[in-house]
Formats: structure tokens, sequence, C-alpha cells
């Protein structure tokens, strides 16, 4: 039987993002920005957005490799709010994830009763 997709946490503290296997609290990975501020997260269903410092980095989310960075140049250091237009379950792999729950939900409810 296939393993079920991993499910990650995200935590942003101090200067570093972690993912956290939902399972087990194992750390996946770590990346370290270049600031010891607080972190803000944002997961979009697709895309994981960092800000730190008054910067803004977009984060590969299985590996924690950084996609691109902006220093929002001219705007200070300050606290960063995220927020993304992007549609709940409006990507493909969204949706594969989805698809691949329902799966294992009627898998597992199918062992239960049977």
């Amino acid at each position: 039987m296939p393993r079920d997709p991993q499910v990650l946490l995200y935590v942003g503290i101090k200067n570093t993002v972690l993912a956290l296997d939902d399972r087990t609290g194992e750390e996946v990975w770590r990346a370290e920005l270049k600031s010891s501020d607080f972190v803000t997260v944002l997961w979009d269903g697709e895309a994981l957005f960092v800000a730190c410092r008054g910067e803004v980095w977009r984060l590969d989310p299985r590996t924690g490799g950084v996609i691109w960075h902006n220093e929002l140049k001219g705007l200070g250091w300050g606290l960063a709010s995220l927020a993304s237009t992007r549609l709940p379950n409006a990507s493909s792999e969204s949706d594969a994830l989805a698809a691949e729950k329902r799966r294992r939900d009627a898998n597992r409810a199918a062992a239960a009763s049977g």
C-alpha cells in the first residue's frame, strides 16, 4: 500500500522557517533567513511565503529552498503581513492532495467496516 502524502506544518521562529512532519513532529527541513526578527509564514495551498525584517521570500514548500526573494527596498524593517489572491483548492496540486485524502479516508472507512 502506498504511503499517504506527507503533511507538513510550517513554523516561523526568530530567523528560521521549519517544516515539521505533522504525524511525528520531526523536522523535515530548515531555512535560515538573514535576520533575527519575527517570521510571518503564509501557505496558500500552493506557495509558501515568509516575511522577516521587512523582506519577503517564496520558499519551496518541500525543501525550504529559496524560489525568490524581495528586499522591499525603502520600506524599512517592520513586521509584514501576507495575503494571497490564490483561490483555495484552485491548483492542480491541491486538487490531487484533496483527492488523495478522500481516497485514504474511504479506504480507512472500508477497512473499519469490514
